[in-house]
């Protein structure tokens, strides 16, 4: 029996679960969705395929696992990050500026693998459900706001935060990116965000 570098079991067991869940999402990222099985994710983990099973019994059950962790961290930070604001306007500013700090840690990575990697049309509905809450609290400030059309001025201003993505994952500055992006945001909320233009920044994005 493996020795238990934990208080309890319960937690020796939690411990192993997380790491077999960051091998899997590892796995994901840099060889594919075809490469996470209980196998790799037990060499990947150092544990004995045998151990694996103890958790997850087959790789679609891995698979179902890492499509719930791929959206549960980024969703936590960024209700962290939203929860402190005062208004939509800030909603909004706090929901791009989270998004673009994950974005340069890659935490979109393993959901961008899993959208493209074929799965079983439960797991893809699953993904777009997970999707949808992730983005509901910064459409709801949006709606808040009582701009025109806010459903599609919704879906235009996420536009810009998907470019901003692919910048920052292309190597862009963060701070910059995030700098313009909000002065664009700004821009597009017109009126209804309080502010005639951009507000000043340095370059860096600090908070509102």
């Amino acid at each position: 029996m493996p020795k238990i570098n934990a208080a309890t079991v319960a937690e020796h067991r939690a411990h192993q679960r997380e790491a077999l869940i960051g091998a899997a999402i590892d796995i994901l990222v840099t060889e594919g969705a075809a490469a996470v099985t209980p196998a790799s994710v037990g060499a990947r983990a150092g544990l004995a395929r045998s151990s694996v099973y103890q958790y997850f019994d087959s790789s679609a059950a891995l698979l179902a696992t890492v499509t719930e962790e791929a959206f549960r961290r980024s969703n936590e930070a960024l209700a962290r990050a939203m929860a402190t604001t005062k208004g939509p306007v800030e909603r909004v500013e706090a929901f791009f500026r989270e998004s673009l700090r994950l974005g340069a840690e890659g935490a979109h990575r393993p959901a961008a693998a899993l959208m493209n990697a074929g799965l079983p049309p439960a797991c893809q509905e699953r993904l777009v459900e997970l999707h949808l809450e992730q983005v509901e609290p910064f459409r709801a400030a949006v709606r808040e706001l009582g701009v025109p059309e806010p459903a599609l001025t919704a879906d235009l201003i996420a536009g810009m935060l998907h470019t901003a993505l692919a910048a920052v994952d292309g190597g862009a500055p963060l701070d910059t990116v995030t700098g313009r992006t909000l002065d664009l945001v700004r821009r597009c909320l017109g009126p209804h965000s309080g502010a005639a233009g951009p507000a000043p920044h340095s370059g860096a994005a600090g908070p509102a």
